[in-house]
């Protein structure tokens, strides 16, 4: 098996990514940038990763928006 080197997202979960997410930007902003009604409508990470683990276009958008946002460490 080939080690993970170029994926930004290697060892990252979908809740991780998306408290890391909401941390940096905020539900508002967050859900501007993204338009999916769990961002905007009662945001909850539990709704919010119900949705985006049946919906992949909805996942690949949160995934895109985490790998292209500079997070001060």
């Amino acid at each position: 098996m080939q080690p993970q080197a170029n994926n930004p997202l290697h060892g990252k979960t979908l809740e991780m990514i998306i408290n890391e997410l909401v941390a940096h930007y905020g539900w508002a902003e967050l859900g501007s940038r993204i338009r999916i009604n769990c961002f905007n409508d009662d945001p909850s990470v539990k709704s919010s990763l119900k949705f985006l683990r049946k919906t992949d276009w909805a996942r690949k958008k949160v995934e895109d928006l985490y790998v292209t946002t500079s997070f001060d460490k």
